[in-house]
This record gives C-alpha cells, sequence and structure tokens, in this order.
C-alpha cells in the first residue's frame, strides 16, 4: 500500500518517526506544503521562511538517495489543506498518510481536518510522536492535571528517562525506485523577503551542517555550559535551536549526544550537561503547556487575572525597543543583534523582554510578535512561554516584583562590554564601565556617536510596574502572604 509522508516541522531523514514508519509500511513518496498566508497569520520570519525553504533542498538530496521522490503543492492557509492533500493521495493512489504530531490549536485543527477528509476517501491519517520525548497528556500530576510548574514536571520527566530512555531511529533502506519524480523546489516564497547572504552563511541548511554543529557543542563546549551560556561575547550556547524549530535535528538526537558525553546520565555527572538537558526538558514543557492550556497559543496568558493588567499604548517607545534604539547599551545591542541575525542569546531574550514589560509596561504580546517576525528559530511553544515567563503572566513565571535590571545584567554577563561594542560600535571608544551606561558620564548625546538618551528612568519605571501588578488582587495578596 503506497505511504505519503506530510512533511512539516521534521526536514530531516534520520530519527525521524513518521518517514520510519511510512517507508516501513510500503513504498513512499513525500510532500511539503506552501502555505504563505498561513505562515504571515503565523508572523512567521522571512528568514524563518527563507530556512525552510533551503532545508527544504537538502531534504530532496536525501531523499532521493532513499528513492523517496518530494513533491512540493500549495495550500495558502491550512484551511486548504484537507483538499490539496485529499487530491493528491487519489492521484497518486494513497493508502495512508504518515505525520508527525505538531502541537498548538491551529495545527491541532488542520490536522483534525485533514484526517476527516482521508477518512471520507477510505485512507487512514497515522500520526506518531516525534518533536518532545513524551506524549501530551502523559506526564501529568498526581490529580491529573498538566503541570503548571516546571521543576514538577522534570521531576516526574526524569522518572520516565529512567525507566524508558527514548531511543533513536534507524534511517531506512532505500527502497525501489518510483517512477515519480521530485518537484522542483522554489527558493523564494511571495510575501517573504530573502535574508542576507550573511544571515545565510550564520545558518547552513542540512542535516549535515546540524550534525556537524551538535557533535562540535557536545565534543568541545557542553562541559562548560553551566557556566559560560549566560555570557552572550562567549560561543556558550550550542546554537541548535533553528535546527530543532524545523526538525533539522530532533530532540532524541540532542539528548543521546549530551548522554553520550556525560557517561549516559542525565540528572547527575557534568553539570554543564545536567543543564542543557534541562534546557531540552523546558522546551518538552512548553510543548505540553500548549496542549494542556490550549489558550496560551491563542493571544491569551496563562494567568488568566493579568489579562487586567493595564498596558501602556506607547507606540514610539516600542519602536525604539524594536529599532535598538532605547539608550540601554545592553537592550540595544541584543536588539541589533536579533535584527542582524535572525537570533538572539538566551540571557538576553529574558533581559529586553523584561524591559519592555515591565520598564516599558508594554503588552508581552506586542514583543511576542515582534521576536516571532524575526527570529530565525522561532517556536510557538518556546517564544509564547518565554514571553509570558518574563512578564510574569505565564506558568512558573518569574514573580512580579522581580524585575531585572538591565545595567546590572550588562555589567553581570558582558563584564569587559565585548558584546555592547560589537553591536553599538557608536559606543566602542568607552571603556569597561562607562560602556554600559553612558548616561553615567554625561552620555555621548549631541555627538557624531548620535546615541539615544535613555528612553525610560529605570528606578521609576520599575516602581510603576510594581503598582500596576499591585491593581491585581489576586497577585498583591499572594506576594502578601
Amino acid at each position: 500500500m503506497r505511504q505519503l509522508m506530510w512533511f512539516r516541522t521534521d526536514l530531516r531523514v534520520q530519527d525521524n518517526t513518521a518517514l520510519n514508519a511510512a517507508m516501513a509500511a510500503g513504498p513512499t513518496l513525500a510532500v511539503f506544503l506552501l502555505s504563505p498566508a498561513q505562515w504571515l497569520a503565523h508572523d512567521d520570519a522571512p528568514s524563518k521562511v527563507d530556512f525552510w525553504l533551503r532545508n527544504l533542498g537538502e531534504l530532496s538530496a536525501r531523499l532521493a538517495s532513499l528513492n523517496v521522490p518530494l513533491l512540493v503543492r500549495q495550500a495558502d492557509d491550512w484551511n486548504a489543506a484537507p483538499q490539496v492533500i485529499g487530491e493528491l493521495c487519489q492521484q497518486l493512489q494513497i493508502g495512508a498518510v504518515q505525520v508527525n504530531e505538531e502541537y498548538g490549536v491551529h495545527e491541532s485543527r488542520r490536522d483534525q481536518a485533514v484526517a476527516q477528509t482521508l477518512d471520507g476517501l477510505g485512507i487512514n491519517l497515522h500520526s506518531h510522536l516525534d518533536q518532545i520525548f513524551f506524549k501530551p497528556g502523559s506526564v501529568l500530576t498526581q490529580s491529573g492535571g498538566y503541570f503548571q510548574v516546571y521543576s514538577q514536571f522534570r521531576k516526574v520527566c526524569y522518572q520516565r528517562l529512567h525507566s524508558a530512555l527514548p531511543g533513536l531511529i534507524a534511517l531506512p533502506a532505500a527502497q525501489a525506485p518510483t517512477g515519480i519524480a521530485s518537484d522542483a523546489l522554489p527558493t523564494t516564497v511571495s510575501g517573504f523577503a530573502p535574508p542576507s547572504a550573511a544571515l545565510r552563511q550564520l545558518w547552513p541548511a542540512g542535516e549535515a551542517a546540524a550534525h556537524k554543529r551538535l557533535q562540535a557543542f557536545a565534543e568541545e563546549q557542553i562541559g562548560y555550559y553551566q557556566d559560560e551560556r549566560d555570557f552572550p561575547a562567549k560561543p556558550g550556547t550550542s546554537q541548535l535551536s533553528a535546527y530543532l524549530a524545523a526538525g533539522v535535528v530532533s530532540p532524541r538526537q540532542c539528548l543521546h549526544a549530551a548522554l553520550q558525553f556525560n557517561r549516559g546520565e542525565f540528572d547527575s555527572g557534568n553539570n554543564g550537561a545536567i543543564t542543557w538537558i534541562n534546557e531540552l526538558l523546558w522546551r518538552e514543557f512548553y510543548k505540553h503547556i500548549l496542549v494542556g492550556y490550549p489558550r496560551v497559543s491563542m493571544h491569551r496568558a496563562f494567568r488568566q487575572e493579568t489579562e487586567a493588567l493595564p498596558w501602556r499604548a506607547a507606540t514610539t517607545e516600542l519602536t525604539a525597543w524594536q529599532q535598538g534604539r532605547t539608550g540601554i547599551p545592553i537592550i540595544d545591542a541584543a536588539m541589533r543583534q536579533l535584527l542582524a541575525t535572525g537570533w538572539m542569546h538566551n540571557r538576553l531574550r529574558m533581559v529586553v523582554a523584561m524591559f519592555l514589560t515591565k520598564n516599558l509596561l508594554i503588552d508581552w504580546r506586542e514583543g511576542e510578535r515582534f521576536f516571532m517576525q524575526h527570529l530565525i528559530d522561532g517556536d510557538l511553544a518556546a517564544n509564547n512561554g518565554g514571553w509570558q515567563w518574563s512578564s510574569s503572566t505565564g506558568t512558573d513565571s518569574v514573580p512580579y516584583f522581580r524585575i531585572f535590571n538591565p545595567l546590572s545584567q550588562s555589567t553581570r554577563f558582558d563584564p569587559d562590554g565585548r558584546f555592547i561594542r560589537q553591536w553599538l560600535p557608536e559606543l566602542a571608544g568607552l571603556n569597561n564601565k562607562d560602556i554600559h551606561n553612558p548616561p553615567s558620564i554625561g552620555g555621548l548625546f549631541g555627538t557624531a556617536a548620535d546615541y539615544p538618551r535613555p528612553i525610560v528612568d529605570l528606578g521609576k519605571s520599575r516602581a510603576r510596574a510594581l503598582a500596576a501588578f499591585k491593581t491585581l488582587p489576586h497577585l498583591a495578596t499572594k506576594a502578601a502572604s
């Protein structure tokens, strides 16, 4: 029975659950749907769409070595997916469609609609667990609910990993030629301007590039991860997030690479490896939250009482934040890194998010959307989880009265100003102390450097944020108890 492998955010052949199942079940064809209207509605970044297209090229070549043709079809938004997939299955006499599960309200509704259409045609849709370790709904509290606190979720995950470590799936053997040719692949999509060549060079496409990066991190850097991950001027992180988001590498492959370094241990041994595995479990946690609390993928706060927060409509300040022109060097350097590279260091994601939502008191949804529009590693679960954590509206979030001071974060994690100098060359001449806070020396205002004055007083804005949160009776009572 002929199989159709429907690729989405799983652009790889190695350790791919659905592809393996398809090729084990019968002669297999593959398809990818171009959905530019849906991508625009989801605020997917041009750099991210370009990364998908470049990885499709690499994927097509890998599939060709397995004699699996890759077809491309247009479904402008996901409402068209049932008809497009259904017609393709009828044309090619497909007996079953294989997919890897995706999470989020729109993804779930799309797959339910496709399954219903295929069922009417007598075709089965088989979905597989692939982009996370544990099926949503299988890691629950004693009362049967989804966890709201990461540390409790992690404890159960540890128990599960001890008893049943997710294994890697072997690469399928090549099948007999199907006689069907792969489609030509687009290099651009309307509505998404191609990124710069410099950005593309930072993120080479394909499984080989992803595994080279993973291997280098596991062999050279993971042991120092805990100590160096918070310093943006150091190569302390894996730089694998874009590959994980597009499914070019799997979380299982990442886990096994870390375990190989740490002699099979995930909760003891090297602290760097333990910490990195914890980051994989944070990613897992936020995927489960999408399923357990679908409102978070519908622009709603996890902590529903925070919907009443008096967010400010401050367009000028929002624009300054977006452009890296706030007058706070570490904030501006981080935002310029995002604009230039499609990526931002994780510590700085928290710093800039807290600055926007606390010091500027601007709705976290503005920041979440802007990040998605520029991140090459944009992932709904991780991005939403991070923004809601920083804004104190989310699950397991930072207490509302804990507000990062960007100046102290700057001096602590970029002590010699190396990261700031990289992205704010107009400040390169300042010494290691003054570069964090130009107003301390009267600033550079009016000079050729033209670095802006701070758009907000950190102390006064902190007090304003605390006052805003205290208008929410539930939070104020909890803080006082």
